[in-house]
């Protein structure tokens, strides 16, 4: 294959990056033209400075090789995330989001854009915590079929689990993180009693619509990878989501824009948590 130097300052421009958008599309029903092109063409420059390749052996490689797309995709898709990221958030759930589950028979928890699952397990120990596991049902979905495999087994670098269990005791935990998986050598595995009240299934937020109606929605990290309007779009998909009354939680690192806030109540300005008006 044509090789280039890593030194190379621009590997690849816009226009070329519109064009690839489109012919992944064509090729493997992967949407991303509303994806931030700054940052989309930042990903895939990084993936061809690593690997040294031209625009002319990527094509060859997405057109040739399903193992290279999968992996194209775990780099192009951000997944990165730990339990218990942000413990303040956490807190904020606990004191303005519980206390009205509670008066809910049955509650459904939409994690999207979940990655390897540790956010989602994260609600599950919250709601156990809260005597409202039972009653709930957590959905798990991503763009990734890679990680969404890694969620469902639930099995967690032994190490990672000391940076999650000081998350955890952050948040004002009374009990420890232990308690809810068992170590296996150098790896953690979620406890079964967690899992049986979860799914996780691919979902793609920029082309995909509203499979269920929840009364909490957690997406975080996510739509500062999209283009303005794609944040329009998905937060359209999410208010169709949810129930009356239901809670839309975007941490710290994202917000509404003021011509979507007024369909919402602000709950939590800092962490970013808004309540459905019914």
């Amino acid at each position: 294959m044509n090789r280039l130097n890593d030194n190379s300052p621009d590997m690849i421009s816009f226009e070329e990056l519109n064009g690839l958008t489109e012919f992944i599309r064509n090729i493997h029903g992967f949407d991303f033209s509303e994806y931030s092109p700054a940052s989309l063409k930042r990903r895939v420059t990084r993936i061809m400075q690593l690997q040294k390749l031209s625009l002319f052996d990527l094509r060859t490689l997405l057109t040739n090789d399903l193992n290279y797309f999968e992996s194209f995709l775990m780099e192009i898709t951000v997944n990165v995330t730990e339990m218990f990221r942000d413990p303040a958030f956490y807190q904020s759930v606990t004191q303005n989001v519980i206390p009205y589950l509670r008066s809910y028979q049955r509650i459904k928890v939409w994690n999207a854009g979940c990655s390897t699952g540790e956010e989602l397990y994260s609600f599950a120990i919250l709601f156990a915590e809260e005597n409202l596991y039972d009653r709930s049902f957590f959905y798990g979905t991503d763009i990734n079929s890679d990680v969404l495999e890694f969620a469902k087994n639930g099995i967690y670098d032994l190490q990672k689990m000391k940076v999650y269990s000081e998350n955890y005791q952050k948040t004002g935990a009374i009990h420890t993180l232990s308690d809810y998986y068992t170590a296996r050598y150098d790896a953690a595995s979620i406890n079964h009693s967690l899992k049986k009240n979860v799914l996780f299934s691919a979902h793609n937020l920029a082309s995909d619509g509203v499979f269920n109606e929840f009364q909490v929605i957690s997406c975080r990290n996510v739509l500062i990878y999209f283009s303005t309007e794609l944040q329009r779009k998905v937060i359209d998909l999410f208010y169709n989501s949810l129930a009356s009354f239901g809670f839309l939680c975007l941490g710290s690192k994202e917000t509404l824009r003021s011509e979507e806030i007024g369909r919402f109540k602000v709950i939590d300005k800092k962490n970013n948590i808004y309540q459905k008006i019914g």
